[in-house]
């Protein structure tokens, strides 16, 4: 079978190399749009499951939030481990998977059992949440906040009124998260005494406020031309407003909120806070959708950022864009294994040249590198790999060996013609290149199926080890093989291409002149 490859290729010479072009162009397209990656998703299938419980200690939360969490999951198909984490007022469960599960359909399965678990949970609890699905290496932004002349409930509250809302339109974000800066609140800070002596309770401030802040609707008015619908007003929305709400009446007069409490607009309490170059600021971060392009992801957040620079500017705001930026670092190790790359090949060609004393047959050799290289991205393009660090090593490695088939090949091509008796017609040079390609077809196979296999256990190591070098023994067991099939095909019609060219009416052929 290989016999017959080597036959139509050296046949059909001008068709094989028309298809070498077009995977050159294809290959160096796709290298243009590929999804470029820091390192590979090494991080096994999670589903991280988030129950907010307002006012309940760490104790109440893992006792009454998280256990029957806990115990709704057990029993998910293709479950791996369950990890918890209770705090005061936040419930953590961390669902791990098995790797051959899909993560869609385990965050289905998730959401599926997370509706029967909320009917479980102590009242005021909110119902579990799914948080955004987000890879190990996910985190595509970091930018900073700070004003010499906001405050930090300005600065938070710009940042989650206007920021947060256009970042999470850019194509391709699933999280943006806020840290430091106050949080608006209208706050109610009550005063025992005060309560104690009017005979009032907690209780009734709570009912109280909740009645002055709420919306309720109101129904409609059907008359027979139209039907009026009712809106109610006089929502408490300031501090002002809210403190003239009555209570209750006490010696024939009214209680008002703000005779037993201070009303007014302060920050929750904080858990945590931010400062940009040591300065009190509100930090963003922002993470990618999981399998998105980091690079392309930070160039659509940046643009947006770039929209928003005359807003920020207006609010007399501070934007740091590029507190962490992991599209510099993926940029950089992309640049340096380029030029890696590059220079090895280089090297290869500088050697072959030495080597061979001959720069036609060299130049034949050398074509395997692109080739190979461009067949394998291909490969890894379509089944989904990203180019990052670890495959881009693997194609680094591999230079020096994916050369070795093509030198066999164009070598031994290269002294059967040298050997052979002059004059020498373009059906001799064919048949001859045909031979010396036959000829060392079994050592080029066997050597290439033993490189492959050495490389073998590489791909095949468990757990976080093999997630995060499989990529790199994928690669490169792609760009060996791919070099195996040019060997076998673009070599001898490369060879017959060139060493045929002017043999007509001439005694030596005009490639084996070096």
């Amino acid at each position: 079978m290989l016999a017959r490859l080597v036959e139509i290729s050296i046949r059909f010479r001008g068709v094989v190399m028309a298809l070498a072009c077009l995977i050159a162009a294809y290959g160096y397209y796709t290298i243009r749009n590929a999804k470029f990656d820091v390192y590979p998703e090494f991080s096994p299938p999670q589903v991280i499951v988030q129950t907010e419980a307002a006012g309940l200690s760490s104790l109440d939360v893992e006792s009454l939030v998280t256990r029957p969490v806990e115990a709704a999951l057990n029993g998910t198909p293709n479950l791996a481990a369950l990890r918890s984490n209770s705090v005061q007022g936040l419930s953590v469960v961390v669902a791990t998977f098995e790797d051959q599960i899909d993560i869609y359909r385990a965050r289905q399965m998730v959401s599926e059992r997370m509706t029967e678990a909320a009917a479980n949970l102590p009242q005021g609890v909110r119902a579990p949440a799914l948080a955004p699905l987000v890879g190990a290496t996910s985190l595509t932004l970091i930018v900073g906040l700070t004003s010499d002349v906001r405050t930090s409930l300005e600065l938070r509250s710009f940042a989650d009124w206007t920021m947060r809302p256009r970042l999470l339109g850019v194509k391709g974000v699933a999280r943006v998260a806020i840290f430091g800066g106050d949080v608006r609140q209208l706050q109610i800070q009550m005063h025992p005494e005060r309560l104690a002596a009017l005979g009032l309770s907690i209780s009734d401030v709570v009912a109280a406020a909740r009645n002055a802040t709420a919306v309720r609707g109101a129904g409609f008015i059907e008359t027979s031309a139209q039907r009026i619908v009712l809106q109610t007003e006089g929502q408490s929305v300031t501090p002002e407003q809210l403190g003239e709400v009555v209570l209750s009446t006490h010696g024939g007069q009214s209680v008002r909120m703000k005779d037993v409490a201070l009303v007014t607009e302060a920050g929750e309490p904080k858990i945590g806070d931010a400062t940009i170059m040591g300065k009190e600021g509100v930090m963003i971060h922002i993470s990618g959708q999981y399998g998105a392009n980091t690079v392309e992801v930070t160039r659509a957040i940046e643009a947006a950022l770039e929209e928003l620079k005359p807003a920020i500017a207006e609010q007399k705001i501070k934007l740091d864009g590029d507190l962490f930026r992991p599209a510099n670092f993926i940029t950089e190790a992309v640049r340096n294994i380029g030029n890696s790359l590059l220079l090895g090949a280089v090297l290869v060609g500088v050697v072959l040249v030495a080597f061979l004393f001959n720069i036609r047959v060299a130049f034949i050799s050398l074509t395997a590198i692109p080739l190979s290289l461009f067949i394998a991205v291909i490969l890894l393009d379509r089944w989904g790999v990203s180019l990052n660090t670890l495959t881009l090593g693997g194609l680094a490695i591999a230079i020096g060996e994916v050369v070795d088939d093509a030198i066999i090949d164009a070598e031994n091509i290269f002294r059967r013609l040298r050997e052979a008796p002059r004059p020498l017609s373009r059906a001799d040079i064919f048949r001859i290149v045909r031979d010396a390609s036959i000829e060392v077809r079994s050592a080029v196979v066997y050597a290439t199926f033993v490189v492959v296999l050495v490389f073998l256990p590489v791909i095949t190591m468990p757990g976080l080890a093999g997630k995060f070098f499989a990529p790199l023994g994928f690669a490169y067991i792609l760009a060996t093989l791919a070099s195996l099939l040019v060997a076998l095909t673009v070599t001898p019609a490369l060879a017959g291409c060139f060493f045929a060219r002017g043999a007509a009416g001439t005694h030596e052929p005009w490639l084996l002149r070096a």
